[in-house]
């Protein structure tokens, strides 16, 4: 086998090293049973051993590089979208918080975050909004939060001091650097307008919103995060791309979820997977059975020990005890 790869690999040029010494005693080994064929039975042992060695070797090295390739290939970008459900302009109000949640969360991970497009009612909640969010690890921690998130609480416009419930849901679609899906430019509507928001005047006199349309799956795409039309016509191509995996993913799931050992739910973006019940200071995540207090530091961004928990629970299968 060629070692130059393995060598020139810092986390494999040891075992690299230790082979290169097994085919000298390989070759050693040989040339004594050539010099004394009394030898032969002693030496087939030692090339036994050997060449056991030297494939115990082998694949050790492939097992590294081919871990190292699957974490390159994990996405580090996605397109989290947030939409009001049930309770009006509450839900809307929740849906703003929980992509500030996000927002904050990904702040302590280092990771970069920007609107893509946003439909906002009167108290500066969201109808929806798409966020496209950068960063080493991003989908690896993000990728437990589709579903519905429930929120119990007296909202302000409450005169009577009544506990509402109000629902968001999310969805994460990462954001492949290999897409699995080619898009016939035929199945495409594009539609170009004025951006609307800040940026100076520049921002209402040129048409750089991108409006797309997939005319086979009806799924409407906008992007006026970007500065040129040509930019946000390739985000809206990138979202629409994601979005179409996502869906195919999430069907998938649910077809074989009785199958998949360890599962978190089914990926379903309908399925209510978290209550944010504000009256016991608790967060409860219904797929884990686990819950925790300090909810507004939770909504703050201090969001780890629940990214935590799903990645345990992924790995064990173990729940913690649901409080009702």
């Amino acid at each position: 086998m060629n070692l130059d790869s393995y060598k020139n690999n810092p986390k494999t040029a040891y075992l690299a090293g230790l082979y290169e010494k097994l085919n000298r005693d390989e070759v050693e080994t040989k040339a004594l049973a050539e010099k004394d064929p009394s030898m032969k039975e002693l030496v087939a042992i030692d090339l036994a051993s050997i060449a056991e060695q030297k494939s115990a070797l082998e694949e050790q090295m492939k097992s590294i590089i081919e871990g190292d390739k699957e974490v390159d290939e994990k996405p580090n970008e996605v397109i989290l979208e947030v939409r009001a459900g049930a309770g009006g302009d509450e839900a809307a109000l929740f849906a703003a918080e929980l992509l500030d949640m996000y927002k904050r969360y990904g702040e302590t991970r280092g990771w970069s975050a920007k609107i893509v497009d946003q439909s906002t009612n009167d108290l500066g909640g969201y109808k929806e909004a798409s966020l496209e969010i950068k960063g080493k690890g991003v989908y690896d921690e993000l990728r437990f939060e589709t579903g519905v998130h429930r929120v119990q609480r007296v909202p302000e416009t409450e005169k009577m001091g009544r506990i509402h419930t109000s629902t968001a849901s999310v969805a994460i679609m990462p954001i492949r650097k290999k897409s699995k899906f080619e898009i016939n430019p035929s199945d495409l509507e594009i539609e170009f307008s004025r951006s609307g928001g800040k940026g100076g005047q520049n921002v209402n006199k040129v048409e750089t919103a991108v409006r797309l349309t997939h005319k086979p799956s009806g799924i409407v795409i906008r992007s006026t995060a970007e500065r040129s039309q040509a930019a946000n016509r390739e985000k809206a191509l990138q979202i629409l791309t994601a979005k179409l995996e996502a869906a195919k993913e999430e069907a998938e799931a649910k077809k074989f979820s009785a199958d998949r050992k360890g599962q978190i739910g089914t990926g379903d973006r309908s399925e209510k997977i978290r209550t944010y019940n504000y009256p016991q200071d608790r967060v409860t995540d219904h797929r884990i059975k686990q819950s925790w207090h300090n909810l507004p530091g939770i909504l703050d961004g201090k969001f780890g020990p629940i990214v935590e928990a799903l990645k345990e629970f992924e790995k064990t299968g173990k729940k913690g005890n649901e409080e009702e």
